[in-house]
C-alpha cells in the first residue's frame, strides 16, 4: 500500500509541475515579434531604389523637347497624337495596340503589337493603369520607372530594375 501511495504521490507531483507549453514567437505577450530584417532590407533597399528612379525620370522627362505630364505610378507620358476624342479606351475593354519598348539609352527591347483587356494585369502597370486616359488612335511616348514597368524581375528580354521608354500605338 505504501508503494501504491507513493507512486500516486510522484504522480500528482509530475502532473502539477508542468507548466504551459511553449508558445511561438508571434504568441507572446510580452514582447513583439522580432522583424526580419532580411525583408526590412530588401525593402528599404527598393525603396532606395525607386526614389532614384524617380529623380532620373524627372531630369529625363524636363530634358525632353516635347512636353511630358506626371501620370500615375511615376509614369511621365508625352501623348504625340491624340487619336479619336470620340473613342476612350474604357476600363475592361479589349484594346489592340502596338507598343515598342527601349532602355534609357535607346536600346530596343520589345516591338511587338498586342491585344489585351485593360485592367487585367496582361500589360505592364505603367500602360495598363494609364491607358484609359488616352484615345483609340493616340500614340504616347512614357518614361516608365522600373517598379511600374517589368519590376525586379524584368523578363527574358528586359532586365530587372530596369527604367524603360514605351512607345504605344493604340489602335
Amino acid at each position: 500500500m505504501r508503494q501504491v501511495g507513493g507512486i500516486i504521490i510522484v504522480a500528482l507531483l509530475l502532473a502539477g509541475c508542468t507548466g504551459t507549453a511553449p508558445q511561438r514567437p508571434s504568441q507572446r505577450k510580452s514582447e513583439a515579434p522580432k522583424a526580419d530584417s532580411t525583408a526590412l532590407a530588401l525593402m528599404e533597399l527598393n525603396h532606395q531604389l525607386a526614389q532614384a528612379a524617380d529623380e532620373q525620370l524627372i531630369r529625363l522627362a524636363q530634358m525632353q523637347q516635347a512636353p511630358y505630364a506626371l501620370y500615375e505610378r511615376g509614369v511621365w507620358a508625352n501623348v504625340i497624337e491624340k487619336g479619336d476624342t470620340d473613342r476612350p479606351v474604357l476600363p475592361g475593354e479589349e484594346c489592340e495596340l502596338h507598343m515598342t519598348v527601349f532602355s534609357l539609352a535607346d536600346k530596343q527591347y520589345m516591338d511587338s503589337d498586342l491585344t489585351a483587356k485593360v485592367g487585367k494585369c496582361e500589360l505592364p502597370a505603367a500602360v495598363d493603369e494609364n491607358i484609359t486616359e488616352w484615345h483609340h488612335g493616340a500614340k504616347v511616348r512614357m518614361l516608365a520607372p522600373w517598379y511600374a514597368a517589368y519590376g525586379i524581375k524584368g523578363t527574358d528580354y528586359i532586365p530587372p530594375y530596369e527604367n524603360v521608354i514605351i512607345e504605344l500605338n493604340i489602335r
